[in-house]
């Protein structure tokens, strides 16, 4: 290698290496603004439970939640739905015992967009006023964009 052609690797390295860091900068140094899909169908309260738990760590970490309720897990999302029992989290968890419903409206509370499914009503003993507020009836149509999209995981219970 020449040393034209070193200082021209040289520069362009350099170049490359400002330009990533100019991007990390304008995109809040590092900190994670993503998204994530959770799609929950268990009516097993330990999955639904730990379903929630996960959300919400990924929602304190930054994530913009999307959480599609659909079969038994659906219930959830039905305002005054109480689950039989609380889960015991850890020992070092100092909630102790807590609910799948009760993390669910803490993930709504916070700003997750959360959905039953298109069949969920329809096939329950619910109507759309029975849901719990600020949650909504996914459209088939934008929920299968979302999970097409490479940028958005999803997260099946």
């Amino acid at each position: 290698m020449t040393f034209k052609s070193s200082l021209v690797a040289a520069v362009a390295a350099g170049a490359m290496t400002w330009g990533a860091l100019a991007m990390a900068d304008s995109h809040g140094g590092g900190e994670m603004h993503d998204k994530a899909l959770v799609i929950l169908t268990s009516d097993s309260l330990q999955t639904q439970g730990m379903a929630m738990i996960l959300s919400n760590a990924m929602q304190e970490q930054g994530t913009d939640l999307s959480i599609l309720l659909c079969d038994a897990a659906g219930n959830l999302a039905v305002e005054g739905y109480a689950s039989a029992e609380a889960i015991a989290t850890p020992p070092s968890n100092p909630a102790g015992q807590v609910k799948p419903e009760g993390i669910l409206q803490k993930l709504l509370d916070n700003g997750a967009s959360v959905n039953v499914c298109a069949i969920y009503l329809p096939n329950s003993e619910y109507a759309q006023e029975d849901l719990r507020e600020g949650v909504g009836v996914a459209a088939p149509g934008p929920m299968a964009e979302m999970m097409r999209d490479p940028s958005i995981p999803v997260f099946s219970f």
